[in-house]
């Protein structure tokens, strides 16, 4: 087993990797100013599928289970992520939102009895700041509303998180079945604020099923099978020290597919967020709980926004 866990981190991390793609896609494929009914159209076809190919549904109290993981993990988290990306300067929701494994270190103490340790602490505060250093560009005043927006948004997805490890999985049900219900339930949330919000569904060309079909197959259902397949064999902490790869993959993309230029200290941030992954993941090795106990992402808008801006929209 312990000869497999770089290769399990590995095929974990391909998540946040993907979800850094989904700026680009969404500013390049999809229709404007559609970020609830982009969400709706990840999250509620992702699940659908996934519930097919398991073919298992919740049972006892796995039905509430997986509405408030699901919840967390998708249906409050998208939206509240749109807003605060929508409300705060350029990049500000990414920095807060790379702030998730301090806040999965303390729910996981609460929750799971693992007492974070000062690596951990430093390791993410690091992090911190490497993305924003990527992310953050000359902005303006800060809005209250997008702040708290933010702030609910890490903390939702970190309750998630920690949540999915704590309840873990029923007996014989594998990751897909638990990723098909929280997508499914997640989704089931987003339609009616969808449809309230930004009304009748856009008339999509070849170029935005295609994008939606990515987002819904690649980015959404391989990504959070793996996501949450990961979260079940590895620490909370480990998984969610990934999440800077997304940040650090959109400032890639952004460059090589969108003529976006990195600076010089856009590099060094990325080292040093790169490094805290790398850092979390050696800090927590040796302490994975048992592979019985399982993680999140948004979209962005297209306008002028930067690509990195909406980097951490899983």
């Amino acid at each position: 087993m312990a000869s497999s866990r770089p290769a399990l981190i590995a095929l974990t991390a391909l998540a946040p990797v993907s979800w850094g793609t989904t700026y680009a896609v969404t500013t390049e494929f999809l229709p404007a100013d559609r970020p609830l009914f982009t969400g709706l159209m990840r999250a509620l076809p992702a699940g659908l599928l996934l519930l097919a190919l398991a073919r298992v549904l919740p049972r006892g109290a796995w039905w509430w289970k997986a509405a408030v993981l699901g919840a967390l993990n998708i249906g409050a988290f998208f939206p509240l992520l749109f807003l605060s990306a929508y409300r705060l300067p350029g990049g500000m929701a990414a920095v807060v939102g790379s702030a998730g494994p301090l806040f999965v270190a303390g729910l996981a103490a609460l929750l799971l009895g693992q007492r974070p340790t000062l690596r951990t602490l430093l390791t993410g505060a690091v992090a911190a700041f490497g993305v924003s250093l990527v992310v953050l560009r000359a902005a303006g005043a800060l809005d209250a509303l997008g702040l708290l927006a933010a702030l609910a948004a890490t903390v939702s997805m970190s309750a998630g998180t920690v949540l999915t490890k704590r309840w873990g999985r029923p007996e014989g049900v594998g990751p897909l079945a638990l990723t098909g219900w929280q997508l499914t339930a997640g989704g089931l949330l987003i339609a009616p604020l969808a449809f309230l919000v930004e009304g009748a569904p856009p008339a999509l060309d070849a170029r935005a099923a295609g994008g939606y079909l990515y987002l819904a197959v690649a980015n959404t259902a391989v990504a959070y099978w793996l996501w949450f397949r990961g979260i079940g064999r590895l620490t909370a902490t480990q998984v969610t020290f990934l999440g800077p790869l997304s940040p650090l993959t959109a400032a890639v993309v952004g460059w090589a597919a969108l003529g976006q230029a990195l600076t010089a200290v856009q590099l060094v941030g990325m080292g040093l967020a790169f490094g805290a992954t790398v850092a979390g993941q050696i800090g927590a090795r040796g302490r994975a709980a048992p592979r019985t106990f399982g993680f999140s992402e948004k979209n962005g808008r297209k306008d002028s926004m930067d690509v990195t801006d909406g980097a951490l929209r899983r």
